[in-house]
């Protein structure tokens, strides 16, 4: 065979598999044998392996994984992905269709509703028709660059037919005949099972090695966008359908519903079908289907107002309580947790079980050697519900909080108008454990490598004590510690060394002050920009601020008061910490820009930009760029071919812009 020859052959086999993948991993309609499948696979992989200059990404040969990777890349989500809020009954249910139509003026609103898959959410990217990237939700904004694993996955096509760029997002998930086959050839070679489906994709997905991925016959539904820029669609559940059409793989149970009654109908069929399932899900998502509608909506920090997700009801078991320990947390906080005989609960072994504090003990009458009912809170969080007094023999013993810290030894307090004890003590070494563990976890200075675990080594080898002592680390140091090899240091120390350069919020969520969360850091970080000005602003000018309240604002004034923080402060920034906002400064968005605290909405193609250089420069002068013209929006900003965006900006008297306007404002 020739070379013109083995190109024929190739491009004629990729035509073939692909379409026998969409058939099989999609459609569900398989037309050929697995026989034939595998075997022009492996003729597919032989033409490829003699002519390895016609292998391309997109090849059906790339799904069995490639070299194993060092580590994955970080991937900043252009539009975040963001979590969803909760209903947890029929009647929060209907309080969220109350809400939406407020928001609406008391519009109609139809819903989508859609299986909530217990799986990992994911982001794939594609431009030019081909999968570019495909990357994990990680924290809404920062994820990973796992798209070599998520390649191999069947059902996720390498190339569709659009060459619009368009970003989907979806779930990835383990079905329960793959779950069992890969936990049984676990047990057989002595390895530990995987507890769920979920974990298991999650750790599938996670590998560095995309050959064991592959392994794994995962799946995946698509159910949302990101990045998009595939055509004027008016609703949701036209963009399924859309979706659908250029071979993404969406649950086929979703169904539009006229009003919360067909919401609810939905939600009970479900709650009682979701056993029959070949895969495991933790709820209902139901979503507005206008995407008018959404964007009137619009957002809370940390949810769409157009969505909730409904948590179908905990899981509950009966086992024996047989022991209570204690934790102390980064703030002092010393909270009792159960021992228990270890039990099924939602899929998952359960053997510990969250008690809170002492006043729930004393409330739930909760004894050791009790027989206790527990259950998950949202399908997650193991708690003790309830005592069965009836199994009580008389031997059961009744639980007393102690006097001091378990870690430490110093006197416990109980603060005014707390319920939890806390150890006061700043050197509790299991306060600055937990202050590390947090400081290096995701939403703050996310520093790959140091988990709990590599925590708990370096303080029981004194190697640290404070945050401090994490950036004066060397190799020689790491590598005392159990399974730290040579590679795993030097990855440690780079990740250490790259986090230095983290905006001043993540260092500010970082360090733990009270009240603080990761949106009241980028508040602070936003509103005073640097360290120092932070360090020295009064508790006048910190509740003037919208989002901080009294005790945020006492909480943080009284923290930048301490002396050994101001010490500590001073010795991060002689290690080169960054101390200043990265984002951007309200002081640097001109007043008189004309896109300042405007809604502006991005049509049509331009010609000397892209519609991302158009939405940097509008948030870069203060506006606010959206996906589709409403009665909110300000200004449409249109290229050529702007097609139904532009037709409704003209309906409603929207001002619209051309290219040239648009550059000439810029030029200004």
């Amino acid at each position: 065979m020739n070379k013109e020859e083995a190109k024929s052959r190739i491009d004629e086999l990729r035509r073939e598999l692909e379409q026998y993948n969409y058939e099989y991993h999609t459609l569900d309609q398989p037309s050929v044998s697995d026989y034939e499948y595998d075997k022009k696979t492996r003729e597919l992989i032989d033409l490829e392996e003699e002519h390895p200059d016609f292998v391309t990404p997109d090849s059906p040969s790339q799904r069995v994984g490639g070299a194993p990777l060092d580590a994955f890349q970080k991937v900043q989500h252009e539009i975040p992905m963001l979590s969803l809020g909760n209903a947890f009954d029929e009647q929060e249910l209907r309080d969220f269709d109350r809400r939406v139509r407020e928001g609406v003026d008391g519009e109609d609103v139809d819903y989508v509703c859609e299986l909530k898959i217990d799986g990992l959410a994911i982001s794939l990217k594609y431009e030019d028709g081909l999968l570019v990237r495909g990357a994990t939700r990680g924290d809404g904004q920062t994820g990973e660059d796992i798209t070599q694993n998520l390649k191999t996955i069947k059902s996720i096509p390498l190339r569709i037919e659009q060459q619009e760029p368009i970003e989907v997002r979806g779930e990835a998930f383990m079905p329960h005949r793959s779950f069992l086959a890969m936990n049984e050839k676990r047990e057989a070679n002595g390895e530990e099972p995987f507890a769920n489906p979920r974990n298991a994709a999650a750790g599938s997905l996670r590998q560095l090695d995309p050959k064991i991925a592959a392994k794994r016959n995962l799946d995946i539904f698509l159910y949302g966008v990101g990045q998009w820029e595939a055509g004027e669609l008016e609703s949701h559940s036209e963009r399924l359908e859309y979706m659908k059409s250029l071979g993404f793989k969406t649950n086929p149970e979703w169904k539009k519903c006229n009003d919360i009654e067909e919401v609810i109908d939905y939600v009970t069929k479900w709650t009682e079908e979701r056993p029959n399932l070949n895969y495991e899900i933790d709820g209902i998502v139901i979503k507005v289907d206008s995407l008018e509608q959404q964007e009137t909506l619009g957002f809370t920090a940390k949810s769409p107002r157009w969505a909730t997700a409904f948590k179908f009801p905990a899981e509950e078991a009966i086992t024996k309580l047989t022991d209570i320990e204690l934790s102390v947390g980064r703030t002092g906080a010393v909270t009792p947790t159960a021992i228990l005989n270890p039990v099924q609960v939602a899929g998952t072994t359960v053997g510990r079980a969250s008690l809170h504090n002492e006043d729930l003990i004393r409330e739930k009458d909760i004894r050791i050697g009790d027989t206790v009912v527990i259950k998950k809170a949202g399908d997650i969080i193991p708690e003790v519900v309830r005592v069965v007094t009836d199994e009580r023999s008389g031997d059961e013993e009744p639980y007393y909080m102690p006097d001091v810290c378990p870690e430490c030894g110093s006197d416990l307090e109980r603060l005014e108008e707390e319920v939890a004890l806390r150890c006061i003590n700043p050197n509790c070494p299991a306060q600055l454990r937990e202050g590390l563990i947090h400081f290096v976890s995701r939403n703050a200075m996310n520093i790959d490598g140091l988990g709990e675990k590599v925590i708990a080594q370096l303080f029981r080898e004194n190697l640290v004590h404070t945050i401090a002592d994490l950036y004066k680390l060397d190799k020689d140091e790491l590598l005392q510690l159990e399974r730290m090899g040579e590679k795993s240091a030097d990855n440690l120390l780079s990740s250490i060394n790259v986090s230095k350069e983290n905006s001043l919020e993540r260092l500010l969520f970082g360090l733990g002050i009270r009240f603080v969360g990761s949106k009241g850091a980028q508040t602070l970080a936003e509103e005073f920009e640097t360290m120092e000005r932070l360090m020295n602003v009064t508790y006048d000018e910190l509740v003037a601020i919208h989002d901080i309240g009294e005790k945020m604002a006492d909480s943080i004034v009284r923290y930048f008061e301490k002396g050994p923080v101001v010490e500590l402060i001073e010795e991060l920034k002689e290690i080169g910490l960054n101390m200043e906002y990265k984002g951007q400064k309200r002081s640097e968005q001109p007043e008189d820009s004309p896109f300042a605290g405007k809604t502006i909405v991005i049509t049509g193609k331009m010609e000397n930009y892209s519609r991302g250089d158009v939405k940097a420069h509008v948030e870069a002068l203060g506006g606010k760029v959206t996906g589709s013209v409403s009665k909110n929006t300000d200004m449409l900003i249109a290229g050529e071919d702007a097609g139904s965006k532009y037709e409704k900006a003209e309906k409603l008297g929207i001002d619209i812009w051309d290219e040239a306007r648009f550059q000439s404002a810029l030029q200004e």
